[in-house]
């Protein structure tokens, strides 16, 4: 593998270092490796600390779910330990390959690679806009009004953008920080709402082993989005990173945080009552505004820029993973630009309603994506040639891929559960939503069917 000859394919070099990252896909050579396995849970940690995550906690004892305190709690739990394993196996990929998540996953998808990339891609753009809105309205209240949305608005995607653009250093260096000052904020948050937490919460109406599993997914939707993710952020590790140790990192930092925020969503949803503003405000009604109030707001946007900085790196590398010849930094904006767009709509639609749907909808096919990445990875052994990756017009097909994918999300709608669509599966089964593990495993038996009868893997190995 060569080195970088060109001022457009500039890479960090050190902790620390803000240079532009001007390097898109391509595996990052051996010579360009660096950085220590620990700062895996700050990038991590700080990401999930959001309203979004609060928001999430409240479900459980809305009236479609219905679950008491300890069943809530128990959704949330295994929810996130589930998800939060799958992307800590993904994350140890990343010093192995030197490749971001997406652009590995050519590896099965070869030119096909075109459909998770787009999707992916469109994805970070609705990510975006869902935290954009929270952390927006958060300076909306430390304002008290005085900046109109769109403003407020702009100034978090500037920020946020700022980051994605200046690359992976500069999203490490800031999650390493704000991880530290989160968990402080969000600390003072928690002891301010505990006087307003009920651990009695009465189990509604609806509440049943179908409802519990579909809380269960619904909390592990949001630590499962970030599957297509997981790599991205380890590729620049030593290929010597010991794979235990990047996956034990990932995975205590996604689901410390996540549990953390979901929960006390959960704890103090008796105390909103009929409420139906916004997790921003939710949260400053709830810590009783004043000083804590305004730190909270502080908090909520520091996370939004944490989160949405990630959005829209990853969403960059997708679009390049799908064959789109830009450079990266430009189409980190680009991103970052139609994310405002997105937000606006949001704000402009009903929020609630349109949350809901992007929490299922958008992560219903990483399912059978992960599958099919986590088993042509087992079939070749980690083992390929990066030259053949890196160049779309020398991948294969990638067929079976596809396949698998379409096929594993097929078979699996009978069993979708959000509000724009209830599958006979699901109602079947009492509204459980397993649509996650259905997806999984027939796209990963399907495809690893379809590669032993192939007789090889869809890119040809390294010599």
């Amino acid at each position: 593998m060569t080195a970088v000859t060109s001022t457009r394919d500039t890479m960090p070099t050190r902790e620390g270092d803000m240079t532009i990252e001007g390097h898109g896909i391509d595996p990052i050579p051996s010579e360009g490796r660096y950085g220590s396995v620990g700062r895996v849970f700050t990038v991590w940690f700080s990401p999930n600390l959001v309203p979004a995550a609060f928001a999430i906690g409240t479900l459980a004892a809305a009236s479609f779910i219905g679950l008491g305190w300890w069943a809530g709690l128990a959704a949330i739990v295994i929810g996130n330990i589930i998800s939060a394993a799958v992307v800590g196996v993904l994350a140890a990929m990343g010093p192995r390959s030197g490749m971001a998540q997406i652009p590995a996953s050519r590896l099965p998808f070869g030119k096909t690679i075109v459909v998770p990339g787009v999707i992916n891609w469109l994805s970070t753009i609705a990510w975006d806009a869902i935290n954009a809105f929270f952390g927006a309205y958060a300076i909306d209240v430390l304002t008290g009004g005085a900046i109109p949305f769109p403003v407020s608005l702009l100034i978090v995607i500037v920020c946020q953008a700022a980051l994605s653009i200046v690359g992976y250093e500069a999203i490490h260096t800031f999650e390493k920080w704000a991880a530290i000052a989160l968990f402080v904020l969000f600390a003072a948050v928690t002891i301010a709402a505990a006087p307003k937490m009920d651990f009695a919460l009465a189990n509604g109406s609806g509440a049943s082993l179908g409802t519990f599993v579909l809380m269960t997914t619904i909390a592990g939707s949001f630590n499962f989005a970030w599957a297509l993710y997981a790599s991205d952020y380890t590729r620049y590790l030593p290929s010597s990173a010991p794979a235990s140790r990047v996956f034990l990192w990932t995975f205590l930092g996604l689901a410390l945080s996540a549990t953390w925020l979901e929960v006390l969503g959960l704890a103090v949803t008796n105390a909103l009552g009929n409420s139906t503003a916004d997790a921003t405000h939710q949260i400053n009604t709830i810590v009783g505004g004043g000083v804590i109030g305004g730190l909270a707001m502080v908090a909520i946007f520091f996370g939004t820029v944490a989160v949405n900085s990630m959005n829209d790196y990853t969403g960059s590398l997708s679009l390049l993973a799908a064959g789109v010849r830009i450079w990266r930094p430009l189409s980190a904006g680009i991103v970052g630009v139609l994310s405002f767009g997105a937000t606006l709509y949001l704000y402009y639609g009903n929020f609630q309603s349109t949350f809901e749907n992007y929490l299922l909808l958008i992560t219903y096919w990483i399912g059978p994506w992960a599958a099919i990445v986590l088993v042509d990875w087992r079939l070749r052994g980690g083992r390929f040639d990066a030259r053949r990756v890196a160049d779309f017009a020398r991948l294969p097909s990638g067929r079976n891929g596809l396949i698998a994918l379409v096929v594993g999300f097929v078979v699996s709608i009978p069993f979708f559960n959000q509000t724009l669509y209830v599958g006979p599966a699901a109602n079947a089964l009492g509204g459980a939503d397993v649509t996650y593990v259905v997806g999984f495993v027939v796209a990963g038996l399907l495809y690893w069917a379809l590669e032993r009868s192939a007789g090889s893997t869809s890119v040809p190995e390294a010599a």
